[in-house]
């Protein structure tokens, strides 16, 4: 038995309710960019200029089948026009889908790193997602980003089927839906006017997706200029044109390491919260390594990524350049900038690279850095358990190391070694073993399950601010592990941090300051270095020297080049 057809009433009440909706959706989705990048539910409370426009060009549009409950044939010119409106409701809908996403994705790079998004260093995005992944694991950051693309898909159609149902009400009633078009752009441009002479900074009228689109613009034609720039700083290099042999003259004979510590930053010294645990493990390090005869220089450095980015900080000390975004990145490791690494290797060092994180052939580290050995996590040998995007810990690295790359090497080794267990989300975390008992990484059996998972750490501030302070003293342990266990004079270790961890730790508008020490044996190393004017120790003060990060390269070849 079948249902009689909805009567009449029942079919104007679903019509009504439909255009409400569509009126609801043309109001409220595009205003959306304005709400992300305000961070004020306040921000809903305006009349989007796009969706005024859309109507308007659909309203001067001739009259065509009608799109929506129609019957009519589709065929000859008015088909054609039924045609227009589709792909221009539908480009509407992309557009403004477009300028959330946008939107979505610079408010989330101004929280995490303090920058905002240039379209042009999109690649980014797949690290992003790496990080994510390891955080809440695979399969839920896999569900994440589905979740994601079926949320845009359906806002652009819902849009587009908004769009489309409002014109086709307003050709329906056409006087008053002329009416009630030209009262809304009316409206719209009185209170636009009305804006700057009564200094309101946040107008009821706007444009809220087309300033979205418009910003990413303009930092990418803004970033397209930068290149020029950048190619004119690169070839002003003052060591462009020196004897790379006699830069790093009195190193000669040493092995030389540079340790970056993932997220060590000005907050891990001087937060209470979490500077008691760092300064405990810093205190006792110190103590052990001058029993052992190794001295200590520190200060803090400037580094050009807050929050994550850390290529950009290698990079930056590496070339003594100030590489702040990826399209400078991009345009450096192109380029024939000298590296330290690249004058090591010109000098006659073996230069080693070691990024526990990279699961993929660097072309750049072979290219431009010029490692002859580049090491990761699918050649070091490791079985142990995985630390979620930190797989391998810090203290197997540096075992390593050197065992494999420091221990009976027939020349100074110079090395950039990248340790990643401090790295974000800062759980699990790996504990300190016995130096002989390493091996191949299974006696870290068992311990990701000891430690709590990222995903219940991330569940309250506190304690990922404290899982921060506890995977910087892990991390600093196992440099302290590896200095105590290594008896070599002619070691010398560059230890710093790469930048300040995000905004949840760090807090809103921190420095971008990390430490930087020099530790080594041989009294020659802080004579050359003795106008630096670093603070004794593993512990740069308050007072220290604060050096931009791009400033260190330079300062590093004169002082210890041939004509220092």
């Amino acid at each position: 038995m079948s249902l009689p057809p909805p009567g009449r009433a029942t079919r104007a009440w679903r019509t009504r309710l439909a255009i409400a909706a569509s009126v609801a959706l043309l109001v409220v989705l595009p205003l959306v960019p304005g709400v992300v990048t305000s961070g004020s539910l306040l921000a809903f409370a305006r009349l989007p200029v796009e969706s005024i426009i859309v109507l308007l060009v659909l309203a001067l549009l001739p009259s065509g089948s009608p799109l929506l409950n129609s019957a009519a044939p589709t065929r000859g010119p008015r088909g054609v026009w039924a045609w227009v409106r589709i792909v221009l409701a539908t480009a509407f809908g992309l557009f403004v889908c477009l300028a959330i996403v946008l939107a979505g994705i610079d408010a989330g790079y101004e929280a995490a790193l303090g920058v905002h998004f240039v379209p042009l260093d999109w690649p980014q995005l797949g690290d992003a997602y790496g990080v994510v992944a390891a955080s809440i694991g695979a399969a839920p950051a896999a569900t994440v980003a589905v979740a994601i693309v079926v949320v845009v898909t359906a806002v652009s159609a819902g849009l587009a089927w908004a769009a489309l149902r409002v014109d086709a009400s307003l050709r329906r009633h056409a006087g008053r839906g002329r009416a009630a078009l030209a009262a809304a752009t009316a409206a719209w441009i009185a209170i636009a006017a009305v804006a700057p002479p009564l200094g309101l900074a946040d107008p009821p009228a706007a444009a809220a997706s087309t300033g979205a689109l418009g910003s990413a613009v303009s930092r990418t034609v803004s970033a397209l200029h930068t290149r020029d720039l950048v190619a004119r700083a690169i070839a002003e290099d003052p060591f462009a044109d020196a004897d790379e042999g006699r830069l790093l003259t009195a190193l000669r004979g040493k092995h030389v390491v540079f340790a970056f510590i993932e997220s060590y930053g000005r907050v891990a010294l001087e937060d209470e919260d979490i500077s008691v645990g760092v300064d405990d493990v810093l205190r006792r390090g110190q103590a052990a390594l001058a029993a052992r005869g190794y001295s200590a220089r520190s200060a803090w450095l400037t580094s050009p990524t807050y929050g994550g980015a850390s290529w950009l900080a290698h990079a930056t000390l590496q070339t003594g350049m100030w590489i702040d975004s990826q399209t400078v990145y991009s345009e450096v490791v192109r380029s024939g900038r000298l590296t330290l690494s690249a004058a090591f290797a010109a000098a006659g060092w073996r230069t080693v690279s070691d990024v526990p994180s990279n699961t993929q052939d660097w072309s750049v580290g072979r290219d431009f850095y010029r490692f002859d050995t580049m090491l990761d996590a699918t050649n070091v040998g490791y079985r142990g358990p995985s630390f979620g995007y930190a797989r391998i810990p810090d203290q197997y690295t540096w075992k390593h190391f050197a065992d494999g790359e420091l221990a009976d090497s027939p020349r100074p080794v110079m090395a950039e070694i990248d340790l990643v267990s401090s790295h974000t989300p800062w759980a699990p975390l790996p504990e300190l073993v016995p130096w002989s008992g390493i091996g191949d990484g299974s006696v870290y059996d068992g311990q990701p399950e000891r430690s709590r998972p990222a995903s219940a750490v991330w569940e309250d501030p506190e304690t990922v601010q404290r899982f921060y302070g506890l995977s910087i003293e892990y991390a600093l342990g196992s440099l302290f592990s590896f200095l105590e266990n290594v008896d070599d004079p002619d070691l010398v270790v560059v230890a710093l941090g790469d930048h300040q961890p995000a905004a949840i730790v760090s807090g809103e508008d921190a420095a971008r300051d990390v430490p930087i020490t020099i530790i080594a044996e041989d009294p020659a190393v802080f004579a050359a270095i003795a106008g630096w004017e670093w603070e004794p120790g593993l512990r740069p003060g308050v007072a220290s020297p604060t050096w931009r990060m791009d400033a260190f390269r330079d300062r590093f070849f004169t002082a210890f080049g041939e004509d220092r």
